[in-house]
Parts: C-alpha cells; structure tokens; sequence
C-alpha cells in the first residue's frame, strides 16, 4: 500500500480500539502514513462486532474507522509475538498512537516511556480518558460519559427536558483529531531536533474544548448556561424555522 501523500514514508503502529485511536490512525492513513493496525488475535478490535448493519465481514462503524490501514493480529501474553511487535515498532515505527485502558501497556513495556527508552526519535501517542496527570488518570471513560461529565448534556436539547447526548461520538472522534494535531507538531519538533515525544490526548479535555463558548459565557456573566434548543442566545435571528 504505497501513497503520495504528504505524510507518505513515516510508519504508524495503531494500538487502538472503538473510536479515538482509530480515527486519529485512519486520519493519518488519509494523509499518507503507513499505518499498522494491531489487534487481539481472538476478536479483533470490538467495534468489528457493533452492528448491525455489517458490511464484508465487519459492522460498517469499523470500516468507517479503519479504511486505508494494514491490519496484523498479535497476542501480548504470547512473547515471541511481543518481541515481533517491539522489533517493529523500533526498526520501522515513526509514530505509536494508542487508546487501551489505564495500565494495560506498562504491563507488556509497551508504553511510551518502554518504548522510547530504546528509541529516542519515536514519538508515542496516548489517548486516554482523564489525562496524563490528575486523580482520575487512571480511570477509564468513553463518550457519553465525557459528554455528561464537561456539561455537555447540560446545554443540548429543549429546555425541561431530560439531559441528552450529542447523537454522533463528538468526543472520540475530537479526541482522534486533537491526537492528530499533537502529532503533526511533534513531528515538525522532531524534523528540527532528531528527537520525539510523547503526546496525551484525552476525551475530557476534549469535551472541555467544546465547552470553550459556554464557559466563557458563564465567568462573564455569572448565568449558568441553560438548554434552548435550535437557538443561539448571543445571535438572531439564529435558530431552526418551519419553511413555508
């Protein structure tokens, strides 16, 4: 799988699952990287399974995930297969962009600090729920709960109503988009330096970035943000209308 894109040539290794990672891998795929997606060799990455409607073999949310990427199947407790994988990512790897849970890829050195050890120029990707640093580091997460946790829920609806979560995966997918971002920085530091990094994404600050209006709203008035449906309290007319 060969590509002229402007980030064909660097080599990505996708150790992701459901949403986040892999959008953020298939956004770099789009852009030219080679990307290696590993998964478990007993059911792949869950989203296969999340359907219906499936389509050639796998739920249409996975491939809608997962296009333009080369797929390989590798057991972590299995350790010829660990060092296969360590090998790769340390002759060939530019970028490791990962989204498992808390702790699961210290317990293989299959970290970012493991890694990097022997690979000072790999530059090491995690997406994780809380973030890096904080009591809730070490706490796992997905969508709807970052969409209630940042308030999201709190301001999406009609007023009185019951709170509601935004209906695509804002926050997975943002969070796959942020990684992106980070990473294309990383690489520009590291194009002038030689040396990578590690970069941390998570999905609670990425609501927080959508929260960004109502936030400055309420520190400049004081008024808790509130549900006005298809309306824009700052503009008008701003809202959905019946056509005629």
């Amino acid at each position: 799988m060969e590509s002229s894109g402007p980030l064909s040539g660097l080599t990505v290794v996708e150790l992701g699952h459901s949403v986040a990672a892999p959008f953020g891998g298939q956004t770099l795929a789009i852009l030219g990287a080679r990307v290696i997606k590993v998964e478990n060799p007993i059911n792949g990455d869950d989203a296969r399974s999340w359907g219906p409607p499936f389509w050639e073999g796998a739920s249409a949310c996975f491939q809608s995930l997962n296009r333009e990427k080369l797929s390989i199947t590798v057991d972590f407790k299995d350790s010829e297969q660990l060092e296969d994988l360590k090998r790769l990512i340390d002759t060939e790897a530019d970028i490791v962009v990962q989204n498992q849970r808390p702790g699961l890829l210290q317990r293989f050195g299959l970290d970012g600090k493991s890694l990097r050890s022997s690979k000072p120029s790999l530059i090491y990707c995690n997406i994780g729920a809380f973030g890096a640093e904080g009591p809730l580091r070490s706490k796992p997460g997905y969508d709807p709960l970052m969409q209630a946790f940042s308030g999201i829920m709190s301001i999406t609806g009609e007023e009185g109503r019951e709170p509601v979560r935004v209906g695509p995966s804002i926050i997975d997918i943002a969070a796959g988009m942020w990684s992106c971002i980070g990473l294309l920085a990383a690489l520009h530091e590291r194009n002038q330096t030689g040396i990578g990094c590690e970069v941390d994404t998570s999905l609670y600050e990425t609501a927080l970035a959508w929260m960004t209006v109502p936030s400055a709203m309420h520190l400049a008035s004081g008024t808790v943000p509130a549900r006005t449906g298809s309306e824009v309290g700052m503009l008008a007319p701003y809202k959905v209308y019946r056509a005629a």
